[in-house]
């Protein structure tokens, strides 16, 4: 796609203690393959912070660039704001920023991911345009989810990669078990070849753009950020891999798993 492509054509490159336990549950069939961690915390914004500046200082030192996906919802806010608070000298050049799913509305809507992370973290933070590859949720969500793969499609082409390697994808947790735009019972669950989708969510009546599990457990490093409100047992039925709930369905074929919890 021609307008695709243009907004790719760069590659768009750029770039209180907390309790650390390395798991390894019981295993069973859908446990994770590779390194989980789980980082219990009272500073929860404060360690999230740290995290993502480790993971990027990580990826340009090694590979010259920092490869993110940011989630939407209102728990990774704070920790955006306490980035770009941070972060104000870092070479956000080396950074290429996407989205790890969208509301279908406008960029400006107060509903919008991007909205969002354009207020906490891109404008406070200085990130140039040319860092940050958003969804457009205001056009059909057929045609934007298409136009956005055929865009991550290009980065991995340019990259000599079949599919797309984020360095770091973060994700939340919903009451449901729901991960991205990754809801219980909607078509997006059973994709298995397509890497972004247009996902109909009925609890909410409205389109959803979403990374598909394909394109997920593609990344390096894949962080769960989740506040003290969240259920202790959902949590531990996910990391358990229990597949009723779409955030257990999260299992890098070759990266690892950190899930930061507040406290």
């Amino acid at each position: 796609m021609g307008g695709a492509e243009k907004r790719c054509n760069r590659c768009l490159k750029i770039e209180a203690p907390a309790e650390k336990i390395s798991t390894s549950l019981r295993p069973g069939p859908n446990l994770l393959r590779m390194g989980r961690e789980v980082i219990r915390t009272r500073n929860f914004v404060t360690d999230a912070a740290g995290f993502i500046m480790e993971q990027a200082h990580r990826a340009i030192g090694e590979r010259k660039e920092f490869r993110i996906a940011l989630s939407g919802g209102n728990t990774p806010r704070p920790v955006y704001a306490e980035l770009a608070r941070r972060a104000r000298d870092f070479p956000w050049e080396k950074v290429l920023i996407t989205f790890g799913d969208e509301r279908c509305v406008p960029p400006d809507d107060e509903q919008s991911n991007y909205r969002m992370a354009r207020e906490s973290l891109l404008q406070p933070g200085n990130v140039p345009e040319k860092s940050v590859m958003r969804m457009r949720g205001e056009i059909d969500p057929q045609l934007a989810a298409q136009e956005y793969q055929d865009c991550v499609d290009l980065l991995a082409t340019q990259r000599g990669e079949q599919i797309y390697r984020h360095d770091l994808i973060l994700l939340g947790l919903g009451d449901d078990g729901h991960t991205a735009s990754q809801f219980p019972g909607t078509p997006a669950l059973t994709e298995t070849t397509r890497r972004v989708v247009a996902n109909f969510v009925p609890k909410f009546n409205a389109w959803r753009l979403t990374f598909t599990f394909t394109l997920i457990n593609q990344a390096r490093h894949v962080c769960f950020l989740v506040n003290g409100s969240k259920d202790a047992d959902l949590i531990e039925s996910v990391m358990k891999g229990d597949q009723q709930y779409p955030a257990a369905r999260v299992n890098p074929t070759a990266g690892e798993v950190t899930w930061i919890l507040g406290q």
